[in-house]
């Protein structure tokens, strides 16, 4: 008997710490919510901080990013200059699903504001912990042109 309690605090000693599931998706989401006000207020190397470095994969219109730092031109350049060009970005109806204690993915709507041009799509989004910390391994963008700038706020 004492044998196999032994046995059985050492295999519980050896077993990584539970994962808590509404702690985690918390922190997930927050990551999400910092993104987006750093996208909103231009910054974005702080909407980068979401994404991990150097090695995220990034596809979007058909295509891959070149890494982080592909990632963080491809926003300079076709969003940075002025609030207009870089629009306002809002992030809705996210799901996260915890994959493994280290692994979620995350699925999610956003709508991008840039005058008159409204941009909507879907993000699937795959997450590590990474020392700790939530972040976007592989993220895959899907978007759309709405027709009107008055079309209905997503919420």
């Amino acid at each position: 008997m004492r044998k196999s309690a032994i046995a059985l605090t050492v295999l519980a000693l050896s077993q990584p710490a539970a994962a808590s599931p509404p702690r985690d998706r918390a922190a997930i989401l927050e990551t999400i919510g910092r993104m987006e006000s750093a996208w909103n207020r231009g910054d974005f190397r702080g909407y980068m901080a979401g994404f991990k470095s150097p090695d995220v994969v990034f596809v979007s219109g058909g295509k891959f990013q070149q890494g982080w730092q592909g990632t963080l031109d491809h926003y300079v350049r076709d969003y940075g200059g002025s609030e207009e060009r870089r629009g306002h970005l809002h992030f809705y109806n996210m799901k996260v699903d915890l994959l493994a204690p280290d692994a979620a993915m995350l699925v999610g709507q956003y709508r991008l504001v840039r005058g008159a041009r409204v941009t909507e799509g879907v993000n699937t989004r795959l997450f590590r912990k990474v020392h700790g910390k939530w972040l976007i391994t592989m993220n895959h963008v899907s978007a759309y042109d709405v027709t009107s700038p008055t079309a209905p706020e997503a919420h």
